[in-house]
Parts: C-alpha cells; sequence; structure tokens
C-alpha cells in the first residue's frame, strides 16, 4: 500500500471524507487512512464540549472520549505540512490501450498493481484505477477477484483478464468481463449479490493499514467507488448552548478541569484537597458532586437527551432585540418581541408562541464510524441507538475527530395547545394513519427497526424546509448553506434553522434578521407549498402506486419538499406538504390555513 497525496478542507473530513472514504486524487485513487494514521493529539487542536463528548461516549462506548480537529493547512509557507493518511485503493487498473484502433477503446485490459512498472504503467502504457470494488454493509471493502468471478469460482487459468465495452452507455449489463481461456461473464452478475457471485466478504479495512481484517458472513457486493453510497458518515452534533441545570451541576461546570477524571468518592476527596475545589463544593454532599459529574460524563443531564437541553436553553433566551453586548461568544439568543415580527392581520402566526434569534451560536459536529450502501438514521433526538453497527475509524479509537462551526440561527416555537387540537382532527389521525403504514411497509425488509417520529415531527420537519427555501431567498446564504434542527420534546415543538462556518468570527447576520419577517416567509412558504409542479402525483402519491417505493414520503418530492441532504436532520425523509397546508385531495389535515 503506497501513500497518496491531495487537499481536503476540515469539514469535508468530518461530514464527506474521513477513514475509510473512497476519492480520487489528482494522479491516483485513495481511501482515507484510519486515526493511528494521523498526527499525534498532541499536535492537534482540541475540540471541548462536554455534552458532545458525553454523548459519543455513550454511543461508542469509549470512556471519557476526546475529540481533536483534523489538521489545517499551516498558516505559513515554509511551515511543514501536517497531513491525514491516505492509502492507494484499488490495487487493480485498467489499461488505457489506444493505437487507434476504435475496438481496441472498447476492450482493454485489467492489470494488478503488482504487474505494473516503476512509472506506474503496464507494457509502457498508462493505467487508471479500476472503479469497481467489493464491499458490505458493515463497511469492509476490498478489490474485486476479477479471476474468481469470471471463472464462476472454478479453476483459474492465470491468463490476462479484460473488460469490453458492448455498448455506448457503459451500463453495467453492457460490460463483459473476459479471460484469453474463452471465459466471460457479464458485470452486471455481479449486482445479484444474494447468489453471492463475487463470494463472501473477507473483512478487509484496508483504510486501519495491514493486517487489520476481521471475520465477516456478509456476501460482498458491487460498489462503484464514486456512487453516492459509498461512504455514509455517522456524525454526532450538539450546539453548545448553555445548560439550565441546578446549583451543584452549575459548580461541577466551573470546575470541571479538575473535576473531569473523578470517577468515585475516593477521587473526590484527593481533588478537593485543593482549595478552589473545597470552596466551590462547600455546600453539597458528596453523593451529589458525584452523581453530576456522572451526569455530565454520559451526555446528559438528568438522562436529558442533547435536544432537550438544548430546548430549554432556547426557550429560556430573555427579551431582547439582541443589541446588547454578549456574555458569552458561543450562545447569544434573544425572544423577538411580538411587536416587531408578528402581524395579526395576516392570522398566519396565531399558531406561532414566539421567535428566537439566535445573534450567535457554537455547533461541534463529530465522527463516529461510517456505513456503506444504507445510512444509519438518527432518531428524533439527533441521537443513533447503541448498537447500529459501524465501520470504525481506528484499530483502538481514543478519540474522535472534530469540527465546530459558528453562525447564527431563527428558532420558531409553536403553541402547545394548537398542536394538541390540530392532532384530534379526524382528517389528521387519518392522515397519519395512511403514514405510519408506509412507516411499517418501509421496515418489513429491514433487520432494523426505526420508531415511528410522529405527526408532529414530520409537521415541523416540512415546515422547515419550506422555511428554509423561502429564507433563502432573501437572507444570503443558498439553502443548502441553511440547516435544521427540530425540537418534539415534553410537548414542546419548535423548529430551528441555522448556518455556521468554521471561522472564527462566524457569519454575517443575515439569517438572523429574517426572524423580524417571519410572517412574510410563513406566508410564501405556505404559498409554494400549496402547488407542486408535480401535482396532483405529488399530492396523491401513495406507496403502493407504480414502482415509486417512496415509503417516508406523503405528499413531498424534489419539487416541493425536498432540500439539499446537508441541510436535513432526516435525509430527506418523513415529510408531508398535507400536514403543513391544504393540498389536492388532501385538504382538511393541514395545521395552517391557506395563505
Amino acid at each position: 500500500m503506497s501513500r497518496g497525496h491531495g487537499q481536503l478542507r476540515q469539514s469535508q473530513v468530518i461530514t464527506t471524507y474521513g477513514p475509510g472514504a473512497l476519492l480520487d486524487l489528482p494522479d491516483q485513487a485513495a481511501i482515507v487512512a484510519g486515526l493511528d494514521s494521523w498526527p499525534s493529539t498532541g499536535e492537534l487542536e482540541e475540540v471541548i464540549d462536554e455534552r458532545l463528548a458525553g454523548l459519543v461516549g455513550t454511543v461508542t462506548g469509549v470512556h471519557l472520549p476526546r475529540m481533536f480537529a483534523p489538521p489545517p493547512e499551516p498558516r505559513d509557507p515554509w511551515s511543514s505540512a501536517r497531513g491525514i493518511g491516505a492509502w492507494s485503493f484499488p490495487e487493480w487498473f485498467v489499461v488505457q490501450d489506444d493505437d487507434g484502433d476504435p475496438e481496441r477503446r472498447r476492450s482493454r485490459r485489467l492489470a494488478h498493481r503488482r504487474a505494473l512498472d516503476d512509472r506506474g504503467r503496464f507494457d509502457g502504457k498508462l493505467v487508471v484505477p479500476t472503479r469497481f470494488v467489493r464491499a458490505c454493509p458493515r463497511g469492509h471493502v476490498d478489490d474485486l477477484n476479477w479471476s474468481g468471478f469470471v471463472h464462476r469460482g472454478g479453476e483459474r487459468c492465470g491468463r490476462q483478464l479484460w473488460l469490453d465495452e458492448r455498448g455506448t452507455t457503459g451500463d453495467l449489463s453492457e460490460l463483459v468481463v473476459r479471460c484469453e481461456c474463452g471465459k466471460s461473464r457479464r458485470l452486471y452478475e455481479a449486482t445479484e449479490f444474494e447468489h453471492r457471485p463475487l463470494g463472501t466478504c473477507r473483512g478487509k479495512r484496508p483504510w486501519l493499514g495491514l493486517d487489520t481484517d476481521e471475520e465477516c458472513d456478509q456476501p460482498s457486493r458491487l460498489l462503484i467507488r464514486t456512487a453516492s453510497n459509498a461512504y455514509f458518515a455517522q456524525v454526532l452534533s450538539a450546539l453548545s448552548l448553555p445548560d439550565r441545570g441546578s446549583a451543584v451541576e452549575q459548580a461541577v461546570r466551573e470546575l470541571w478541569d479538575d473535576l473531569q477524571i473523578v470517577d468515585n468518592a475516593d477521587d473526590l476527596q484527593f481533588i478537593k484537597k485543593k482549595p478552589k475545589v473545597t470552596d466551590g463544593l462547600s455546600e453539597f454532599a458528596d453523593d451529589e458532586v458525584i452523581a453530576a459529574i456522572g451526569q455530565l460524563k454520559s451526555g446528559s443531564v438528568g438522562d436529558r437527551p442533547v435536544k432537550v437541553a438544548e430546548l430549554e436553553a432556547l426557550l429560556a433566551a430573555p427579551e431582547g432585540y439582541g443589541d446588547d453586548i454578549p456574555v458569552d461568544p458561543d450562545f447569544h439568543a434573544r425572544r423577538l418581541p411580538d411587536a416587531a415580527w408578528r402581524e395579526p392581520e395576516s392570522g398566519l402566526s396565531g399558531d406561532v408562541e414566539a421567535v428566537v434569534q439566535l445573534h450567535r451560536l457554537r455547533e461541534v459536529q463529530a465522527l463516529i464510524g461510517f456505513t456503506r450502501f444504507e445510512a444509519a438514521m438518527r432518531d428524533i433526538h439527533g441521537e443513533y441507538d447503541t448498537d447500529v453497527e459501524r465501520a470504525e475509524i481506528a484499530i483502538e479509537p481514543r478519540w474522535f475527530p472534530a469540527v465546530e462551526n459558528r453562525g447564527e440561527g431563527v428558532f420558531v416555537h409553536l403553541r402547545q395547545d394548537a398542536v394538541g387540537e390540530w392532532l384530534t382532527r379526524p382528517a389528521v389521525i387519518q392522515r397519519l394513519d395512511r403514514l405510519v403504514d408506509q412507516h411499517e411497509a418501509w421496515q418489513r425488509d429491514r433487520r432494523r427497526q426505526r420508531p415511528f417520529p410522529g405527526g408532529p415531527y414530520i409537521m415541523l420537519h416540512t415546515l422547515a424546509h419550506l422555511l428554509i427555501q423561502s429564507m433563502s431567498m432573501r437572507c444570503g446564504y443558498p439553502a443548502s448553506s441553511i440547516r435544521e434542527r427540530v425540537y418534539v420534546e415534553d410537548d414542546n415543538y419548535g423548529l430551528l434553522l441555522y448556518t455556521g462556518t468554521p471561522d472564527a468570527e462566524g457569519t454575517l447576520g443575515g439569517l438572523v434578521q429574517q426572524a423580524r419577517h417571519l410572517e412574510g416567509h410563513l406566508g410564501n412558504a405556505l404559498e409554494m407549498a400549496l402547488l407542486c409542479s408535480n401535482d396532483p402525483i405529488c399530492a396523491q402519491h401513495a406507496t403502493g402506486d407504480g414502482m415509486e417505493q417512496r415509503f417516508l414520503h406523503g405528499a413531498a418530492c424534489h419539487g416541493c419538499a425536498l432540500i439539499a441532504e446537508t441541510s436535513c436532520e432526516m435525509r430527506n425523509d418523513y415529510l408531508d406538504r398535507a400536514l403543513v397546508v391544504p393540498v389536492l385531495g388532501v385538504s382538511e389535515a393541514a395545521f395552517f390555513p391557506s395563505p
């Protein structure tokens, strides 16, 4: 295995090209190496967020995990670069035979890395990495056994292998693997993985280096290296919002640099030899302090999910216009007075309780693993199940790569009684029953079950997508730069639209000012949602119709409610315009009236 050279942004390492990702460098194809090949943690900048670190530890099982940012580009051109590892992969190549014969260009030889000369050529000709590899859902990836495939597992003759194109589209059905012994096989047959045409997965983990194989009994599947299903990063995120905890929790937080090593009463007694620790904890019993420390280490206060703590901080924002000096550079939120945004004559905002401007916020994202072929979905609390299968990004992970983004946002809080009354309507109940049936149909052929998120979540999720499209027209940020967080916690319902950048200064304020124009954005979003360019097909979509198999969509498609997956916390699943605004054929299930 040889190393490759190229450049990536820090944020790309977390979301798109983390350890195990397949990518094309300027001169070769590569797989991003695991954390064991990165610079030592002493050379990296630590990213500190207690709540997210606790959540990472809970999900991964790693005790007291730490988080570090990927190495940045050197500020000075003469400074030595500190990069992350990348191994050359795959090891099979297609020879660029081009001697003027058109038939020759459509029939190319396959060559292994060991057959190349010192200049990386085969028989003096250029080679390019093959775009086909084999993988399994557990993240393992390996070169195709081309000889074994064409000989159907039988005796292999060792003669030259060819890849023939018998068409002009590049479709798998037009590609044939051929051996000079006369055997041939269409590459399309490799997609029928239930018959194991590529054999059983060998548990290869080339991103972790040599001799890192593990046992695996999954059938190998054909994978195109550059396909969108080749890498799904599992990213956990949290907003650095102040916890409104008890007095003992606040005291422990203030002394966290000293108390984070405490696991029991003996440790606490040792640390309390420091005068500042003794003074800070003098009002509390030792068992109270140890309990508070344990809660912080587990990533929650009082066993609260991350989103619950965030929602409490958002709802506790004092009223104001945000023109005061921020006390906390990571979080500055003010509930906008009704007179600044509400327009009673429009009638659209009657079910909106409050609008909060987040003039400053800090989001931390951490990469904990990845999957292939199918993404592991988070629940409505933004968390993965602890038993979700994922490929490891280090042989024995003790820390995880993370980035912090600073930006701004707008939080919209709906009235509890309005949502409760909406859920009792017969038309809403009927619509939700249909969505539940579609959800259960989607789960039928899947090993891992996922709970139905509920009507309020789907309604808020769809509304968030519609507002993102509206606000992006006026805030100065493209829709793909605005992200969502949907909150359905303890009969509180809200959505946060925010944007952020790794730059230390954050963003420019264009989004946060859209809170003053919420009425206009609501009207615009609802008006756009009334009629989709694909109606009536979109509005009357049913899973059983045709071959769409869009089980997790109601009245939603790319013409109306779907947005960039980088903006959506549910990968564009669980959307239905009919729960937000009246649509063709479903007019009684909407939360909002027609604008």
